[in-house]
């Protein structure tokens, strides 16, 4: 049954974590909205514009129920912000509140606000990495089969992409980020250049540069984004650099 209301849903990328990396649209959305709704940790990145506001927020895996509380509460009539980190577009709830909203025949007025990925934050720390083609694959198997994604990764091999790998490892998921590695390793050197970003925009965020043969060696988890260099990838100085071709 359609429903129609008066409400709005934003649904906002607030970038990798920290207030720099906000864009002033995001912060605008967020500062209208009389309903907040997103993970914890990211509820806690934008303290600062929540003063006053009801709160939604759900644990890690809960993705589904924050995004159906946030479409209730615009059904009510109220202005939500649904946030996500990064971009709502890239692993994160926009595509989830369209199909929730189309599945339902909701009418409601819906914006979704890009935001800084985590892979261009990342990327701009260690230099330009993604200057070039480049793709983006999460290693995640929670919600794709890992033979699928392993063959994604073995296509981004072959096709010489930079790429930058989401989710490379848990506590429980080690097999995933070796197995790509194995897969890497059969088309690029293992002198090929790495850029890991860990809790990037975060207090604790950390960059390290090293290379393919030692990236299992380095500490790496659900907080770090791992950009993999192509044959063509370059260590200038202390910058990872993707030479786009330029005469110079």
């Amino acid at each position: 049954m359609e429903r129609t209301t008066h409400g709005k849903l934003f649904v906002v990328g607030i970038g990798p974590g920290g207030k720099l990396d906000r864009t002033l649209r995001a912060e605008q959305a967020i500062a209208s909205s009389q309903v907040i709704a997103g993970y914890k940790r990211y509820i806690k990145s934008v303290q600062d514009l929540t003063e006053n506001k009801e709160i939604i927020a759900t644990g890690m895996t809960k993705e589904i129920e924050r995004c159906r509380l946030a479409i209730e509460a615009a059904l009510e009539g109220k202005t939500v912000s649904l946030i996500s980190s990064g971009d709502p577009g890239i692993y994160a709830m926009a595509g989830l509140a369209l199909e929730m909203i189309h599945s339902h025949h909701y009418q409601l007025d819906v914006e979704i606000i890009p935001g800084v990925t985590a892979a261009s934050a990342t990327a701009a720390l260690l230099g330009a990495p993604l200057m070039l083609d480049f793709a983006v694959i999460s290693l995640s198997d929670l919600l794709v089969d890992w033979p699928f994604i392993l063959r994604r990764v073995e296509a981004v091999a072959s096709a010489d992409l930079v790429v930058a790998l989401y989710n490379p490892r848990s506590k429980k998921r080690i097999k995933q980020l070796e197995e790509t590695v194995e897969v890497l390793l059969k088309y690029r050197p293992p002198t090929t250049p790495v850029g890991i970003g860990t809790s990037v925009g975060y207090d604790e965020e950390q960059i390290m540069i090293t290379s393919l043969g030692e990236l299992l060696s380095h500490e790496i988890g659900m907080s770090s984004l791992v950009i993999v260099g192509n044959t063509e990838t370059q260590l200038m100085d202390k910058w990872l650099v993707n030479p786009r071709g330029y005469k110079i």
